[in-house]
């Protein structure tokens, strides 16, 4: 026989790898296929915005983090009652992971309703879009205000940008003011993504200029990662103003995370 042949353990690992790769690749073109089942067939796209759809939401979220090998691990309950929520930023799978934990509708940018197949799931699922730019926030905001008011749920990210979890940046307050003019509690949910060596995982997070494609292949290719949800006490809006309102979340926020961080990880985030 020849050695040269033989697999190489190096050769056994790449195989798996790229086993592992095409399995979650025809996973996730499943998943996709049924969120667009679950659209049609309940005739989502007819009343998207409609509460009642955020338990398909949650259905569709929780197919996606099976298909990219997350366990989502909730500590505490989630909250139902109406609220405007926020979260920490950590990567694209952050939808995923506190969708499939929370019944909710999420704000993205107005650039992924053009997004060939996830474009228009996102919109018959309920996704609220948004322009960014100057002079853009009061609409935003009036937007948010109108889902609040009607009991929709809605989340967005404060920090507006994603990092590499073990912080929380800036918290960029404007948004918040739909809460205080809906009349509706602010409501924090924290997020960490956790390897099997129970340190803060290094794959999940989409930060470092690191184009999207090569990050969805490095997602597909990791080892489980558990995601970790923890929600805190709601915030009651009134008395309050956008620049109180920003200060007591961001306090909140970075308290929270440094409790999470102390509760799921085998030594404390840096």
């Amino acid at each position: 026989m020849n050695e040269s042949a033989a697999p190489t353990s190096s050769n056994l690992k790449g195989f798996s790898r790229f086993s592992l790769y095409v399995r979650k690749v025809i996973a996730s073109i499943g998943a996709i296929a049924e969120g667009f089942y679950l659209v049609y067939y309940y005739q989502l796209y007819k009343d998207p915005n409609n509460p009642a759809n955020t338990r398909y939401v949650q259905f569709f979220c929780r197919k996606l983090c099976k298909v990219f090998n997350i366990e989502v691990e909730v500590h505490g309950e989630i909250p139902r009652r109406p609220a405007l929520w926020v979260s920490n930023h950590i990567s694209w799978l952050d939808v995923a992971v506190l969708g499939s934990g929370a019944r909710v509708f999420f704000l993205a940018k107005a650039e992924i309703e053009k997004w060939p197949l996830l474009g228009k799931l996102a919109k018959g699922g309920g996704t609220l879009f948004i322009k960014r730019g100057s002079g853009d926030s009061i609409k935003i905001r009036e937007q948010m205000t109108a889902f609040l008011k009607q009991d929709s749920p809605v989340l967005f990210f404060p920090e507006a940008t994603t990092s590499d979890g073990t912080r929380i940046k800036k918290v960029h307050g404007r948004l918040l003011g739909a809460a205080i003019e809906a009349q509706r509690p602010v409501q924090i949910c924290l997020i960490c993504y956790v390897n099997q060596q129970g340190q803060l995982d290094m794959i999940a997070p989409y930060v470092d200029e690191v184009s999207f494609a090569k990050h969805v292949q490095s997602v597909l290719e990791m080892p489980k990662v558990t995601a970790h949800l923890m929600a805190l006490p709601a915030i009651d809006t009134a008395g309050h103003t956008v620049e109180s309102l920003t200060q007591e979340v961001q306090l909140k926020m970075t308290e929270g995370l440094v409790k999470l961080h102390a509760l799921v990880l085998n030594q404390p985030a840096g």
